[in-house]
């Protein structure tokens, strides 16, 4: 059984690393319909429609062009997220996500910070990093 540090994880809109980033999470789920019938006893439901879903947080950082600049809330990206780093063979999950908001946030004994949201729009897929990496 293999497991991952999370400071392995990187964010990529396309080939360019967002930077900066702390965290991120993803949700994939599955919508259901109820597929019972008359004189059934036990509901039965059915799978429908998947979707994927959220978030990464980040110092913010204005000069970061091609990673945080590149997320403008409404924009529709390529968003490539690597749970144990992009080293060839590494696993990762790519899709196109609509940026659904941006929040941002600082404090006096803090550092700026945004938090980015996404929705997928379309299949996500999962694969293994096959050279280029680091």
């Amino acid at each position: 059984m293999a497991t991952h540090a999370g400071s392995e994880g990187k964010v990529f809109i396309a080939t360019a690393q967002v930077a900066e980033v702390r965290s991120w999470s993803m949700e994939i789920t599955a919508d259901t319909v109820d597929a019972s019938i008359i004189g059934t006893q036990w509901r039965k439901n059915q799978a429908t429609i998947k979707s994927w879903s959220g978030s990464f947080d980040a110092f913010w950082d204005e000069t970061d062009e091609t990673g945080q600049g590149a997320l403008a809330v409404g924009t529709t990206v390529t968003l490539n997220l690597y749970p144990e780093g992009n080293a060839t063979g590494a696993t990762y999950w790519s899709g196109q996500a609509i940026v659904t908001s941006i929040s941002y946030s600082g404090s006096f004994d803090g550092i700026v910070e945004a938090t980015f949201s996404f929705t997928g729009t379309g299949a996500l897929t999962e694969t293994t990093v096959s050279g280029g990496g680091e």
